[in-house]
């Protein structure tokens, strides 16, 4: 079993900042990218960022305030600084991960929400 488990969500003002982190555990054998993804109330789930080895990209509607990040194999960060309220969603993790059984699977976490309100 694969899973990712998110944490760092919260509420935060306008211009604020959090830091999301997700930790990937299990039969792993490799992970090819990792990434985040956010959903908004009524909205469609959308790629914020993704990183594989040492290339990232972001949606333009992030770019310049979030930073996503790796710092081992299994684990992903997302640095958002200078949130707005329209950043507000549930935010997924999400990997394509290869077990130690050869299968290849696209992996979910279970989501952390973050606010931006004053």
């Amino acid at each position: 079993q694969v899973q990712l488990v998110e944490s760092g969500g919260g509420l935060v003002q306008p211009g604020g900042s959090l830091r999301l982190s997700c930790a990937a555990s299990g039969s792993i054998f490799s992970i090819n990218f990792m990434g985040w993804y956010r959903q908004a109330p009524g909205k469609e789930r959308e790629l914020v960022a993704r990183i594989l080895g040492g290339n990232t990209n972001y949606a333009d509607s992030v770019k310049g305030r979030f930073t996503i990040s790796r710092d081992n194999a299994k684990k992903v960060y997302l640095q958002m600084n200078n949130l707005k309220p329209e950043d507000t969603a549930v935010y997924y993790c999400n990997a394509r991960i290869r077990t130690i059984s050869e299968r290849w699977l696209e992996v979910w976490g279970q989501g952390t929400r973050v606010t931006v309100s004053s």
